[in-house]
């Protein structure tokens, strides 16, 4: 673990917009109460002393909120996940909402932010030793169009190429719809937005999940901030988790791209597993992995397609812009995203642009 850079953030938001206490699972912004405004992803960079020379190191930092004003943020040595994180030093910082304030404990410096730029220091020093501004990440497939020879599942105008679909007020797919064919060879876009629920922790917190062939679950959940574990987001669950953990904040859309070839049988017997392969926001988390057998509650394999459900865990998960080529009808069609690998440093000053996609500010 890297020693944290950090002694005291103080993060100052306009909250008068979000006073609504919290709900157990909110959908809408405007009523999620006074700590979701914090709640998100910040980039900049801090000069480090090192021996008698000053070194520039960039950082990135997610703020997480935990319910009652209670927060953790996690930062990252060189940038973001998927962008500029080196993969292994990073900091887990406890803190708390003091009115329009959150303060996060760290050592040695310290952090200010009044929601939009932020000034690194010793608390009560005139003089700054580092900045960070705060920003707002979007996978750069989401709105991706499918190919002609795709299957539409799901655009906003109908459902039916489900069944069990429920429409939103606000014309989303609900969770818990199940494709009406089933599925064998096929490339998959999905577009999901995670319920904010602070209070809830682990397999609680917006849980839901692309079961492939009702076998295989690909793994939703509000991961944001936490390590890439075998049943978190992006993982193939309970198997093996995300090479890296992309998960942006609830209440985000965030977008899965999935290729996935079909176990081999023959005379009953399976003689090839089946192959995933999966972008998260636009960042490749599984090349090629094989799957030894089902996942958790899935269907027993066989040499017959299923169709593919997106999972009822009884949280608000919406989902939009969905669709499928089957590639048992269209071999030759790659309907991957083609995006150039995401890896670059996030050190301002300068505007943050590259080939992960929109930045935000």
């Amino acid at each position: 673990m890297m020693r944290s850079l950090l002694t005291l953030a103080l993060l100052t938001v306009a909250a008068s917009a979000f006073a609504a206490e919290p709900q157990a699972a909110v959908t809408d912004p405007s009523q999620a109460g006074p700590d979701f405004p914090f709640v998100g992803e910040y980039v900049g960079a801090v000069s480090v002393l090192e021996g008698r020379a000053w070194r520039t190191v960039p950082i990135g930092l997610q703020v997480v909120a935990l319910g009652d004003g209670k927060f953790e943020a996690v930062e990252y040595m060189n940038g973001l996940p998927g962008a500029g994180w080196n993969g292994r030093d990073k900091a887990v910082l406890p803190g708390r909402r003091e009115g329009n304030v959150v303060k996060i404990d760290a050592v040695p410096t310290g952090i200010t932010l009044n929601g939009a730029v932020g000034r690194v220091g010793m608390p009560g020093s005139t003089t700054a030793v580092g900045s960070l501004h705060r920003i707002n990440r979007a996978s750069p497939t989401l709105g991706m169009r499918p190919p002609r020879e795709a299957t539409v599942l799901f655009n906003g105008r109908g459902t039916d190429q489900f069944k069990n679909a429920k429409l939103t007020e606000d014309g989303l797919l609900a969770q818990g719809a199940e494709t009406i064919k089933p599925y064998s060879d096929f490339t998959m876009h999905v577009e999901y937005r995670l319920p904010f629920m602070p209070v809830s922790k682990d397999q609680g917190r917006a849980n839901s999940g692309v079961y492939l062939q009702r076998r295989y679950e690909v793994q939703i959940l509000d991961s944001f901030g936490q390590d890439a574990v075998f049943n978190g987001a992006g993982s193939i669950y309970r198997t093996k988790p995300a090479d890296v953990n992309m998960s942006f904040p609830p209440l985000t859309w965030q977008s899965y791209d999935i290729r996935f070839h079909p176990a081999k049988f023959e005379n009953g017997e399976k003689i090839a597993n089946a192959r995933v392969t999966i972008w998260h926001n636009g960042v490749k988390i599984h090349d090629g992995y094989e799957l030894p057998n089902k996942t958790g509650a899935g269907k027993p394999e066989g040499p017959d397609p299923l169709p593919i459900l997106l999972q009822d865990h009884n949280n608000p998960v919406r989902f939009r812009n969905v669709w499928i080529v089957d590639h048992t009808k269209h071999p030759n069609v790659d309907a991957t995203p083609k995006i150039a690998s995401p890896v670059y440093g996030l050190t301002p000053p300068g505007p943050l642009t590259g080939p992960y996609g929109r930045l935000v500010h």
